[in-house]
C-alpha cells in the first residue's frame, strides 16, 4: 500500500500520520555500547562479572577495541532512522593508561566525546560497579568494609564528574545511571544495615551538585540476579523512595522486575512523584536475561503509556540487552528500530476516540477500537518514515546487515 493510501486510512480514524512521523523524529534513543562486545569492556579485568551480567554465545565479529566498537556503532546508526545517543559504561575507557576504577578521569573517555561530536550524537554514562575484584562479594556501596565502600564511592564521584564534563562538552545533558549488584545469595539477617550503608554511600557520592544542563543522576533497581537471589539491597522500593527524596531520576529496567509485572503500569504511577524518568528497555525471557526487544505486548504497552500519558518529554529511553548468539550490530539495529516502531504505533493510536469512550465508561467501544486499529496499514507509515530519513527497510536492510556482518566475521 502507498503512503498516501495509508495516510487516508488513518485519517478516517482521526489520526494525523504526518504529525506522528514528525514527533517520532524528535525521540532520541540511547543505544548501549555493551551489546557490541558482550559486556567485556576495555580495561584490565580483575574480577568476575557479578550481578548476573553475562552475554552468552560466540557469534563471530565481537568488537575488541574502541575503534572496532565505534566502527560497528557507526554502521548501526546508519541503519536506524533519526539521530540518537550512545550509552557508555565506565569500563569502556579509551586510553593507554591503566587506571583503577577510583582513578578514572575525563581524559580516559575524551576520544569517545570527540567521536560523538563528529557523529552529532549525545552520550550517556554509567559507573561500573561489577567485573572488579572489589565487587566479587556482590557487595559494593553496601559492603560492611568501609574501605571497599570508599573505593566505590570515589568511583561514583569520578563517574559523575566525567558525565558532567561530557554533557558540557557536547551541549546535551548526560544521564549518569547508577546501578549496583549488591545483594545476598541466601537470606540475610540484617537487610536494614545493608540498606542504610547503601543510602549513606549514595549520599556521599551525590553530595557534589552538578549543573542539570550538563548531567542528570539516575538510580536503578533490580529484583535479583545470579548470586543475589535472596536479597537485592537496591530494590525497587528502596530506589523509588530515594529518587523521590533526593530528586534523582528513577530508572525502570524492563528486565529488573518479576516477569508478570507491567512496567507500562508503573510509569504513570511513579511519574506523579518524579518529574523525569529513565527507561532501560529489555526483554526478559525468564529473569533479567536481556534479550533483543521485539514488538511484543510489553513493548507496545510501554510505548502506548509513554504517548498516552504524555510522558515522552519526561522520559529518557535507553536500551539494555546483550546477545552474543547473533550479529551484534544486527541486534542493535533490530532493537532500536523495534523501539521506534512501538512508539510510532502508539503515536498512530486514535487517542481522542479512545479517551472519550473510556470517560463515558463505554468499555466495549474502547476494546473494539483498540483491536480494529491493529489492522491499519502501519507498515506503510514506517516505510515512509525510513525513506524520509534515508534508511533501508525490508530486504534492503537485511542485505546491509548481512554484508556488514560478513565484513567483521574474521575478527574471531
Amino acid at each position: 500500500m502507498s503512503y498516501d493510501s495509508a495516510k487516508a486510512a488513518f485519517a478516517d480514524w482521526g489520526v494525523d500520520t504526518e504529525a506522528a512521523i514528525e514527533r517520532l523524529k524528535t525521540v532520541a534513543i540511547s543505544m548501549h555500547c555493551w551489546q557490541g562486545d558482550d559486556v567485556v569492556g576495555f580495561e584490565a579485568k580483575s574480577g568476575s562479572s557479578g550481578g548476573g551480567i553475562q552475554a552468552t554465545g560466540n557469534h563471530p565479529g565481537r568488537a575488541r577495541t574502541p575503534d572496532e566498537l565505534r566502527a560497528d556503532l557507526e554502521f548501526a546508526y546508519a541503519m536506524i532512522p533519526g539521530r540518537h545517543r550512545l550509552n557508555l559504561h565506565a569500563m569502556y575507557m579509551d586510553t593507554n593508561e591503566t587506571p583503577d576504577r577510583d582513578e578514572i578521569e575525563y581524559r580516559h573517555f575524551a576520544p569517545w566525546v570527540d567521536w560523538a561530536r563528529s557523529q552529532g550524537i549525545g552520550l550517556d554514562f554509567n559507573p561500573t560497579f561489577f567485573a572488579h575484584a572489589r565487587a566479587d562479594d556482590n557487595l559494593t556501596l553496601s559492603h560492611p568494609d568501609a574501605g571497599i565502600r570508599d573505593f566505590w564511592i570515589e568511583h561514583g564521584k569520578r563517574s559523575r564528574d566525567i558525565a558532567a564534563r561530557i554533557g558540557a562538552e557536547l551541549g546535551s545533558p548526560c544521564v549518569n545511571n547508577i546501578w549496583v549488584p549488591d545483594g545476598y545469595k541466601d537470606n540475610p539477617i540484617d537487610r536494614m544495615a545493608a540498606r542504610k550503608r547503601l543510602e549513606a554511600s549514595l549520599d556521599a557520592m551525590l553530595a557534589q551538585p552538578h549543573d542539570p544542563e550538563h548531567m542528570l543522576d539516575a538510580v536503578e533497581s533490580k529484583l535479583f540476579g545470579i548470586g543475589v537471589e535472596a536479597c537485592t539491597v537496591g530494590s525497587h522500593e528502596f530506589y523509588m523512595g530515594y529518587a523521590i527524596r533526593k530528586g534523582t531520576l528513577l530508572c525502570l529496567d524492563m528486565g529488573h522486575f518479576h516477569p508478570t509485572e507491567s512496567i507500562a503500569d508503573k510509569l504513570s504511577a511513579v511519574a506523579l512523584s518524579l518529574p523525569r524518568l529513565l527507561l532501560h528497555v529489555s526483554r526478559p525471557m525468564r529473569w533479567d536475561s536481556d534479550h533483543v526487544i521485539l514488538q511484543n505486548d510489553d513493548i507496545l504497552a510501554m510505548a502506548q503509556e509513554l504517548v498516552g500519558a504524555d510522558l515522552l518529554d519526561r522520559t529518557f529511553i535507553g536500551l539494555d540487552f546483550f546477545d552474543a548468539t547473533i550479529s551484534r550490530t544486527a541486534a542493535w539495529v533490530i532493537g532500536v528500530r523495534n523501539m521506534q516502531k512501538a512508539l510510532l504505533r502508539a503515536l498512530l493510536m486514535p487517542w481522542e476516540r479512545l479517551r472519550a469512550a473510556e470517560d463515558r465508561l463505554d468499555f466495549t467501544t474502547r476494546l473494539t477500537v483498540t483491536e480494529e486499529v491493529r489492522d491499519l496499514p502501519f507498515g506503510a507509515i514506517w516505510a515512509e518514515f525510513c525513506t524520509r530519513l534515508e534508511t533501508p527497510t525490508g530486504l534492503a536492510l537485511i542485505g546491509e546487515l548481512d554484508a556488514y556482518q560478513a565484513s567483521v566475521a574474521a575478527r574471531g
